[in-house]
């Protein structure tokens, strides 16, 4: 034996889950406890206009066409982001792939950099459930944290826990109507990309109705097992 070792890279994980299921929430909270970076596709476009890349101008000309931005120009921006020294102890994609095609595009740029995804966690959620969840929810216009009338109230009313701002926000499309039918959109494309990742040995599932905390828990022990 040489005694030379395998390069460590940074592992990958997706977080899947309908509207409402705590997405956002647990991604912070993998944050904090391991040093992951949270990566979502809106986030991701808007940085890399303002940044002014190449991939960055190529986004902004398709969006102010009024045209969707290519898988390509996506995958393009998400090298970019994955290079940068803040995700080398992790990243936690949110948002992306959305379909089989994104995630062989996404296997291809890892594999490029000798990384994998390291597990696609499904939030398991009740559909009848996540009327309420979702219409209950607002968020701090300063900093982003989220919170729930019922499930997650700031500890002072009207002031953030995170930064103490006093500008919240609800979206204006968290009603039951528009919420049902976002569910049956989230399903009819992710049941594909749930197979696909369930064919890898890469999927975990994970009931998410429960207390925040508990699922975090959960989230933290498919961690461990799936970097160890």
């Amino acid at each position: 034996m040489d005694g030379s070792k395998t390069p460590v890279t940074a592992p990958v994980f997706i977080l899947l889950g309908p509207p409402g299921a705590g997405k956002g929430t647990q991604a912070r909270k993998l944050e904090e406890n391991h040093g992951f970076v949270q990566l979502s596709t809106g986030d991701l476009l808007r940085a890399a206009v303002a940044a002014g890349t190449d991939a960055g101008q190529r986004a902004k000309a398709v969006m102010e066409a009024g045209d969707l931005v290519s898988d390509e120009i996506v995958i393009a921006i998400l090298r970019d982001r994955l290079a940068e020294a803040d995700c080398a102890q992790g990243v936690i994609l949110d948002g992306f792939p959305r379909t089989t095609v994104q995630a062989e595009a996404l296997d291809r740029l890892l594999q490029s950099s000798g990384q994998r995804i390291d597990a696609a966690i499904s939030l398991e959620v009740d559909d009848a459930a996540m009327v309420d969840r979702i219409s209950g929810r607002f968020t701090c216009g300063d900093c982003g944290e989220g919170y729930h009338d019922s499930f997650k109230p700031m500890a002072k009313p009207g002031i953030c826990d995170h930064c103490g701002g006093n500008e919240m926000k609800r979206r204006a499309d968290d009603n039951a109507e528009t919420v049902a039918q976002r569910l049956a959109a989230y399903h009819a494309q992710t049941a594909p990309l749930i197979d696909y990742y369930a064919s890898q040995g890469a999927l975990s599932r994970i009931p998410a109705m429960g207390a925040i905390e508990e699922i975090a828990t959960t989230l933290d022990s498919v961690v461990a097992q799936a970097t160890a």
